[in-house]
């Protein structure tokens, strides 16, 4: 039995009618252009993300190195070069002159600036350092030397003491203003002239020079000056014990005058 479409020849294939051999062909054409259309699809869309993937790629290795340069700046530390040991001398000193090598990558600090140690003077020492007590009469050191128990009076450099002699000029050759009139008498044989004494309760116990000398001032006999009369009076008389001072270097008395009176 045959069917009605086919129809078979002696070798045993089948014979197509005409019919349905072009209906067969326009499905088979069908089915390719579907296929191709799928295909072509599939081309278009895997090269068009193929695309996509190489563009993204490229544009992330052309933006890596500038993201990283724009977020962070790295420092490259310089090369230092060990500093050998010196050998001799003259490395050593040539070591210790050479600059001070300092890390760029530290902050730079301010400098102090140098100081020199302060010069020590070492003064010389008290040449006289047995006084316990130094002073100073005309710029030169003084120091006690020893006290003398003697009968104090005062006078003034009017004739009221000094009577026909009452020039305003001492024995030494002095105005009585010397040391602004703080002065005094006393006889040359106990304090010469020129010595130096303090009286207490005169110039406030300041040191004070024996400038002058007087016919009634004998033994340990002292008269103070004031600059008047009546001041003097007011003095009295008083026995003290007087410090006589000296030099501390030693040396003597001033280069005084010569004595207006020498005959006693």
């Amino acid at each position: 039995m045959t069917t009605p479409a086919l129809a078979w020849c002696e070798q045993g294939r089948p014979i197509v009618k005409n019919k349905d051999l072009n209906s067969m062909l326009k499905r088979r054409r069908r089915l390719t252009l579907a296929a191709n259309g799928v295909a072509f699809v599939l081309l278009a869309g895997l090269v068009a993300g193929s695309a996509i993937v190489t563009k993204e790629a490229v544009s992330r290795s052309n933006l890596a190195p500038l993201a990283a340069m724009e977020g962070e700046t790295r420092l490259v530390a310089p090369t230092i070069k060990p500093i050998a040991a010196p050998a001799n001398l003259a490395q050593i000193d040539q070591f210790e002159n050479a600059p001070e090598i300092r890390d760029p990558l530290v902050a730079a600090e301010p400098v102090a600036p140098k100081v020199e140690p302060a010069v020590t003077i070492e003064e010389e020492p008290v040449k006289y350092a047995e006084s316990s007590e130094i002073r100073y009469f005309n710029g030169r050191a003084i120091r006690p030397g020893r006290t003398i128990t003697m009968t104090v009076t005062a006078y003034s450099p009017d004739h009221h003491s000094c009577g026909d002699s009452a020039d305003g000029i001492t024995s030494s050759i002095h105005s009585v203003w010397t040391n602004a009139m703080k002065l005094v008498a006393a006889d040359s044989k106990v304090l010469p002239l020129g010595s130096l004494v303090s009286v207490p309760g005169y110039d406030n116990g300041n040191v004070v020079p024996v400038l002058d000398r007087g016919g009634a001032i004998k033994g340990n006999r002292l008269d103070v000056l004031y600059p008047t009369h009546q001041v003097a009076l007011k003095w009295g008389v008083q026995k003290l014990k007087v410090t006589v001072w000296e030099y501390a270097d030693g040396s003597g008395p001033c280069d005084f005058r010569a004595i207006r009176d020498s005959k006693k």
